[in-house]
């Protein structure tokens, strides 16, 4: 039996060691690996498997950490962090206080660069390329890995733009697998399949019509002939592109042939593929089905209903409409700024538009949110998917921001549905027809209400609800705090102090419920603030702005995310951590009960 040369590596030096024909069994080693951990832990799966070969010739041949490799997005760079240092605890991998499932600076010096979001590797590379040729250092190499899909964005295009004029030592992996985290989509995509079905064009390239030098078309999964390119490029000057043809969720049948499913496919049996099937039975739906399947219903009586999502339609369940009208709803790829504006202009025609976006990748279009939408009272329905903590992707997905930079911006709405239904009828009174644009924020994962799909009834925009009174302390929240600050009433061991608490879902972050709110602050001394989203600037924050304008002096308590980025945890663990889990919500209560 030859020996496990995967437990002889530690770090890049030690893999360097190794003779070019013991690489392929190391390959089949790491990629066991990757399985086996990913089987149990849970984590992104069809990335990683699909760049093994082409970590470890990476790895091999370039002297990291001093040579710089970027990730680009992260998902694929499992294999990397084995081999870089963390293969004893990557089975912490997106746990608390483990490692993290993104690169990350802090965690090694191999992590060159913190890649969560995508496309950002070439910008980041390029700036480091034109350091060290300041610094005179003209030997170091820097290398991005980006995907056929994240390269299509416009960031990677302004970098590809800039760094062609550059004499940098700067090389660019394409890795081509035809899907991101769903099938890659646009143009772009079309180019690069007719090139790698025809092999090394006779014409330039869109690459070496940006003055890149073109490699290609290189198998990713060839050990070999990868280093082989490798060698050669080194000693090429200026920047390069290779182009590499890989098999996303490669060495694992069901990850191969369902690329999707697999691109994060929770536990599965590392031996069969098979994915453990939980039972949901009884259990209310994810809130992502609820927008998607309500859509569709929606668009069923209104033909000015359009989806749009940038590259997210499973995640996002706007596939439900894509499939049910694909001429009416579009993936346009990972390109944010252009979804937003995009829809803008279908608004300006008259049509209802929802954009899904996930909140923590509205982000990369803030921009466009107030010049293209905000300012032009174009009323866009944005549905901002995974607001609040979203778990274990960690800092880089958490959506806690979009209440403090939206709130900011004038003729915009916020709504924070507390559950299914009320996300169902705030989805049908948008498509009614508003003046204004709207953010409609929901969380990651599953409500309670299993009985969601009620007729339609339209919401009063700005109107909040008092689900119960109290005599002394008012909670005020918003979106999944609700059910948090219903949950930690019902803990509470004393009738006496429940009957001091009321809990207000305020419903609306923007316009606030100013009669409501009038009647609480005159009726309650103690008024606690619970959101699932940054203190900073947040909702509670208009609440002391509110005070701020009257004469009230009750005592305010704001219970949110605080001043740091929270790391990779479960979504309770998260919770507690920030004081906003039902545990932590009620030992804030008891402060404040006499």
């Amino acid at each position: 039996m030859s020996q496990n040369l995967l437990e002889t590596i530690s770090f890049p030096k030690d893999l360097r060691a190794l003779s070019k024909d013991q690489l392929p069994q190391l390959a089949q080693e790491l990629r066991d690996f990757i399985i086996n951990v990913v089987a149990v832990k849970e984590g992104h799966l069809g990335a990683s498997l699909g760049v093994v070969e082409l970590t470890v010739a990476l790895h091999y041949c370039f002297n990291t950490p001093d040579d710089k490799l970027v990730w680009d997005v992260g998902h694929q760079a499992y294999g990397h962090k084995i081999l870089t240092g963390r293969k004893d605890v990557f089975h912490t991998n997106r746990t608390l206080n483990g490692i993290s499932g993104f690169p990350k600076i802090e965690e090694s010096v191999y992590d060159a660069f913190g890649t969560g979001h995508s496309s950002t590797a070439i910008s980041a590379s390029l700036g480091m390329a034109i350091a060290a040729s300041l610094a005179k250092n003209n030997t170091r190499q820097h290398i991005a890995v980006v995907g056929d899909a994240s390269i299509a964005s416009g960031m990677a295009f302004e970098a590809l733009n800039h760094a062609g004029v550059t004499d940098t030592n700067i090389l660019i992996i394409l890795n081509d697998n035809a899907i991101g985290i769903d099938p890659s989509v646009g143009a772009l995509k079309q180019y690069f399949t007719k090139v790698t079905l025809e092999g090394s064009p006779d014409t330039d390239t869109i690459f070496e019509a940006l003055n890149f030098d073109y490699t290609g078309v290189v198998d990713g999964h060839n050990i070999e002939e990868l280093i082989a390119v490798f060698e050669k490029l080194q000693q090429k000057k200026g920047p390069k592109i290779l182009h590499v043809i890989t098999k996303k969720g490669k060495g694992l049948k069901q990850a191969e042939e369902d690329q999707v499913t697999y691109h994060a496919p929770g536990k599965f049996n590392p031996a069969t593929g098979d994915r453990v099937k939980n039972n949901t039975a009884g259990l209310a739906p994810k809130f992502q089905d609820v927008f998607g399947h309500t859509l569709v219903e929606l668009a069923k009586e209104n033909d000015a209903i359009i989806g749009i999502t940038p590259a997210m339609p499973t995640g996002s369940s706007l596939k439900y409409m894509m499939e049910a009208f694909p001429e009416r709803a579009f993936d346009v790829g990972i390109a944010e700024q252009h979804a937003v504006t995009l829809s803008a202009g279908l608004a300006s025609e008259g049509l209802h538009v929802f954009c899904n976006i996930y909140s923590t990748f509205l982000q990369r279009a803030y921009d466009q949110v107030i010049h293209d939408v905000c300012l032009q009272k174009l009323p866009v329905i944005f549905c901002l998917d995974r607001a609040g903590m979203v778990g274990e992707d960690g800092a880089t997905h958490h959506g806690i921001f979009d209440i403090a930079f939206l709130r900011c911006i004038p003729n915009i709405i916020i709504a924070a549905p507390s559950n299914a239904i009320a996300l169902r009828n705030i989805l049908y009174t948008a498509q009614l027809g508003l003046q204004l644009p709207i953010a409609i924020r929901y969380p990651r994962g599953r409500g309670k209400i299993v009985d969601w799909k009620q007729p339609f009834k339209k919401i009063a925009i700005g109107q909040a609800e008092a689900l119960k009174k109290g005599t002394t302390i008012a909670l005020l929240c918003v979106g999944s705090m609700v059910q948090n600050a219903q949950d930690a009433l019902d803990l509470l061991e004393s009738q006496a102090q429940k009957d001091q608490v009321g809990i207000y879902d305020m419903c609306f972050v923007k316009p606030l419920d100013i009669k409501l709110l009038t009647e609480i602050f005159e009726h309650y001394t103690t008024i606690i603030t619970i959101e699932n989203g940054v203190i900073n600037g947040g909702f509670g924050s208009s609440i002391l702005e509110y005070q701020a304008t009257t004469k009230y002096t009750n005592t305010i308590e704001l219970l949110g995310i605080k001043d740091e980025f929270p790391e990779h945890a479960s979504v309770h663990q998260l919770q507690d951590l920030q004081g906003i889990s039902p545990e932590e919500i009620k030992q804030t209560i008891r402060t404040y009960c006499t």
